[in-house]
């Protein structure tokens, strides 16, 4: 067998080897370890779990899994199940139309925040019951990152009241969509490309995508500057690596633990750099004119009010929906009991009005 030195990997990633097999294995670190919503940088994270080396009689078949062209994105599950790819980079909630249980790999509408949903995917019993879920789709699912929460989206015009809402033409898909459709709002779903030219047009009235710094690099500010927070139908956005299960099983075992290693640093290096980037993003919008609005109490009590009524009534239809929801609920309760106590207490005293 011929094995590629650690070292080698580390030092393309440097700029200091182009060799075409440094440059493959790079690709690939980097499809495990990047990610197109935060720019994560390549990470050399198979150091222990491969003994600093890859043997390259692997090297063809993880590439297969990992092949990042076709990583990002609403067709991810479908690509993994159907064997197009080995392994997806994508947003659970994008496939509530597959099982609307889906949506709790990501997060839901008034649920839990980054912090508290990651205790729960990890600790709490979260991550064996999404699994239970994807394994009908014969996936094996790893959580892959995170946003934070996100932003509540940008307007044309300032929204004061529900009654601002009523017709309001909005780009914003899923369980978001869902609830704003019941405030009134009438949802739109676009790829990221299409939205500005829709908003530039006034083929809709407002959108939502992430945070500041993907928004920024988006543009919306130059056409809609009412910029409202929070989003409360992502308080949490982590997204998750699909793999195969056929394909994960046919992996030896030490390439297993170098990729959960890799998505563990995904799914806290993500977040991290999202902290970082956000504030400056922030504070440029801010100094380019975006006029930054807080949702009023009357349109988040009836949005979260809309919001259970519609997890209960699918749990009322779908027993595997329940499972996942009731689990979820249960933990929410107890978590947000105590964040009520050090967290909030702390940042209502330390955090600066805005």
């Amino acid at each position: 067998a011929r094995y590629l030195p650690l070292a080698s990997i580390i030092a393309h990633a440097m700029g200091r080897d182009t060799s075409p097999l440094a440059r493959q294995v790079a690709r690939l670190l980097q499809a495990l370890t990047g990610s197109a919503y935060a720019d994560v940088p390549v990470q050399a994270v198979f150091s222990q779990a491969t003994h600093d080396t890859l043997e390259l009689e692997c090297l063809e078949h993880i590439w297969r899994m990992v092949e990042y062209e076709l990583l990002l994105g609403t067709g991810s599950l479908d690509a993994v199940q159907q064997g197009t790819v080995e392994a997806g980079h994508t947003y659970g909630p994008f496939y509530v139309g597959k099982n609307p249980a889906l949506a709790f790999d990501g997060g839901v509408p008034f649920g839990l925040t980054y912090r508290q949903h990651n205790a729960w995917m990890l600790m709490g019993g979260g991550l064996e019951l999404l699994r239970r879920v994807y394994a009908d789709f014969g996936v094996l699912q790893f959580p892959g990152g995170n946003t934070g929460t996100q932003m509540g989206g940008w307007f044309r015009r300032e929204v004061r009241t529900l009654e601002d809402l009523k017709g309001l033409r909005m780009r914003i898909p899923g369980l978001g969509g869902l609830v704003m459709g019941r405030l009134g709002v009438v949802p739109q779903t676009l790829a990221a490309g299409d939205i500005y030219p829709a908003l530039e047009r006034g083929a809709i009235d407002a959108t939502e995508f992430a945070g500041p710094y993907d928004d920024e690099k988006l543009g919306f500010y130059k056409v809609a500057r009412y910029y409202y927070y929070p989003s409360f139908w992502e308080p949490s956005a982590q997204l998750s690596f699909l793999v195969a299960q056929r394909e994960w099983a046919r992996l030896p075992k030490e390439f297993q633990e170098a990729f959960q290693a890799a998505a563990s640093e995904v799914n806290l290096t993500m977040m991290a750099k999202y902290d970082a980037l956000n504030p400056p993003a922030l504070r440029r919008l801010l100094a380019a004119g975006v006029r930054l609005r807080k949702w009023p109490a009357e349109i988040m009590r009836k949005a979260e009010e809309e919001a259970r009524a519609l997890y209960e009534e699918q749990a009322a239809k779908d027993p595997g929906y329940r499972r996942v929801y009731t689990a979820y609920w249960a933990f929410r309760d107890e978590v947000f009991r105590w964040f009520a106590v050090a967290e909030l207490g702390y940042q209502a005293f330390a955090f600066p009005s805005v």
